[in-house]
Order: C-alpha cells, then structure tokens, then sequence
C-alpha cells in the first residue's frame, strides 16, 4: 500500500488551522487563569467581609464580666450583699450605717434603715435574706443584730451579739438565725426569740459562718486558721478544718452540702495576711482537702466566697479588687471581673444562677452575667 503523501498545497491548507488550535488553547488557558484569579479574589474579599461582620455585630446578650448595673447608694464601703430569694431585689449593707433593698433590675431603691447605735456611725458588717423572703437580718459593729420586714424595712426584732457581727446567716427553713461575733456563735429562734444553742469553740474570732443545705449542721471560718462544722441544734463539734494557722475569713457550702469552700484573709484589727493566700475546698464527710485554688495571687487576701446554685462554680472575691470564677471541681479559672476599684468583700450568686452581685470597699454593688447564663 502507498503512503499517502501530503502535498504542499495540502500542508499549506492545514496550517491556518492548527495556528487557530494554538489560538484556541492560548485562550481557554488565559481565560481559565482569569477564572482562577477571579475565585481567589472574590475568596479573599469574603474572608475579612465575614469576619469584619463578627466583631461589629451587638451581641444579643451582655457579654460576661460586663456590669449590667452599678448601684451607688451607699456613702461609703459596702461590705454585705444578698439577693432576695425571687431574683427580683438585693439587699445591700455599708460602713455608712445603712441598710438598702433596691430593685435588681434598675437599682431603683425600695427602702432604707439606719441601724441605730449610740456611736457616731454603726457600720453592717453583714446582711442576710430569709430563705422564705420574708425577713432580712443585718450584723452590726456595735454587736447588734436588727431583723427587718423584707417589704417595708419596719425593724421586728433586735438582739444584742458578741462583739461585732460579721457572720451571720439564716437556716434553710428561715426559722433560726445564727450569727457569730468574738469567741462564740450564737443561734436563736426568731418567732420566740429564745436561743437554741451556743457554740463556743472557736478560740478566735468568727469572721464568716455558714448554714449546711439540710439545715442539721453550721460551719464556722475564724481568725485561728480553723473551719469548725458543729450541729446546729446542740452545737456538738463534728468536724475541724485546717488551714495550717492561715487565717481564715470567708466560707460557703456547696449546695449538695458534701463540700465546704473556705478563703484565707484578714483585715480590721488583724494584719491582712501577707503570703499564702488561697482557697481551701474540703470533703465534709472525711475531712479530706480535694483542692487548694490560688488563682488571685499569693498575696491577695479572700474575703468572699459564694458556690453556684447547680454546685460547679466558686465565685471569690480578694484584696486583688478581682472576683473570679471557678470550676469547684478542677479549680480551673473561667472568668475574671476587674469592675471594682478596691477590696471586693462580698460576692453572690442570684438564684437562677445567670448573674452575680459583688460589693466593695470602693462603695458600690454591680452586678454582671455569670458564665454559663
């Protein structure tokens, strides 16, 4: 079979042909580069659009450690705050001698009483909501305790203390009262006013005390480094907590009562304590030290402590002016508020849990969102 030959007349007629091939692909490559280099481009343009869109959009919800208010009422520093049992009101005691019910929501004042006192201004060292709403107790300098009608502020009842009250809290069924003073906690019924028991073992000075869950037993912090944890009805010891000669000025239960949370601190006619401040977390139930949180600093001392509603979270407020708050379990910081300008010497959780009030020496109250709300 011949080959067949391509004449040069036939190899003239395909060239402009292949030249329009090399044509073609030139064009669909530089087309195809364009097309790439437009998806690029538009890639990038919506990547800092988006992200752009993130940081300037207005949160639906209060960001965490943001002040939703500020309460100003007091003349002076604020050393107690407690909500009311419903959420709706905070009650707010000061160095000015006053004591102040004021709307949680728009810090609009309900009331005030002016605890009374042959001295020139007798300080509330401590405030304290019945569980059943009905009644707000406020600890003295003067060593007063006053009971208040929770509604109209009318004074119901006062008794004489222990030298100044700095401890002071209410049974789970709001029928005793129990506050602590110079040596000896003391718990009275308050429909008679007799008292029930009183505690004596101290050796020190009650700083802070707080009533277990199931209302059977009190835990007592003192100046002597020790937590004692005593019946309630007969004041008989069952427990004694060590801090190793630390003083201790605040402690909390957790809400399931398996665990006690106590802070190391001191202040008024102790020297704050200079080195080795923590937070000490126990199991009652055998004395056991589960952790040790140091999150505020080796030199600041803890003069609040309050447990989450659910039992995973400890707020702590210090001398550092901070409250952080916690995981109870693993002692992991989540959160750090940095709005007070001094001490912060009281921190509480609201009821449902979402927010916390914390007072200080700088003379106010703010509250703000929890974590986890």
């Amino acid at each position: 079979m011949r080959a067949r030959s391509v004449s040069s007349s036939q190899a003239t007629d395909f060239q402009p042909i292949n030249t329009r091939i090399r044509s073609l692909k030139a064009c669909w490559a530089a087309a195809f580069a364009v097309l790439v280099l437009s998806l690029t481009l538009t890639a990038c343009a919506i990547g800092p659009a988006s992200s752009t869109n993130q940081q300037t959009a207005t949160p639906s919800a209060p960001k965490l450690a943001t002040a939703l208010l500020t309460y100003h009422g007091h003349r002076s520093a604020v050393v107690g705050v407690a909500w009311s049992p419903d959420g709706k009101r905070l009650v707010s005691g000061g160095d000015d001698g006053l004591v102040e019910v004021w709307d949680a929501s728009t810090g609009a004042l309900a009331w005030k009483y002016t605890a009374p006192c042959s001295c020139q201004t007798n300080f509330v060292f401590s405030v304290a909501w019945s569980p059943n709403g009905h009644e707000i107790a406020a600890g003295t300098f003067s060593g007063s305790v006053f009971v208040l009608d929770a509604a109209t502020g009318r004074q119901l009842a006062m008794y004489n203390g222990i030298g100044f009250i700095q401890g002071l809290a209410w049974s789970p069924n709001s029928r005793q009262l129990a506050w602590g003073g110079v040596g000896d906690v003391q718990v009275h019924d308050i429909a008679s006013g007799q008292q029930i028991a009183d505690y004596t073992g101290n050796n020190g000075t009650v700083e802070r005390i707080a009533w277990s869950p199931d209302g059977k037993t009190i835990a007592s912090a003192s100046d002597n480094g020790l937590v004692q944890v005593w019946t309630a009805a007969t004041g008989q010891q069952i427990a004694s907590l060590s801090s190793h000669n630390v003083p201790l000025w605040s402690v909390a239960w957790s809400p399931d009562g398996t665990r006690i949370a106590a802070g190391t601190g001191a202040a008024g006619a102790n020297t704050p304590v200079a080195g080795g401040n923590k937070v000490f977390v126990w199991d009652v139930a055998t004395g056991k030290l589960l952790l040790s949180y140091t999150g505020h600093g080796d030199a600041a001392n803890i003069y609040a402590l309050a447990w989450s509603p659910d039992g995973k979270r400890i707020a702590s407020g210090a001398s550092d002016k901070t409250v952080r708050v916690w995981d109870a379990a693993t002692g992991g910081t989540e959160l750090v508020y940095t709005g007070h300008h001094d001490v912060v010497w009281t921190v509480a959780w609201s009821p449902d849990g979402r927010q916390i009030a914390s007072a200080s020496q700088d003379g106010s109250v703010q509250i703000w969102m929890a974590p986890g709300a």
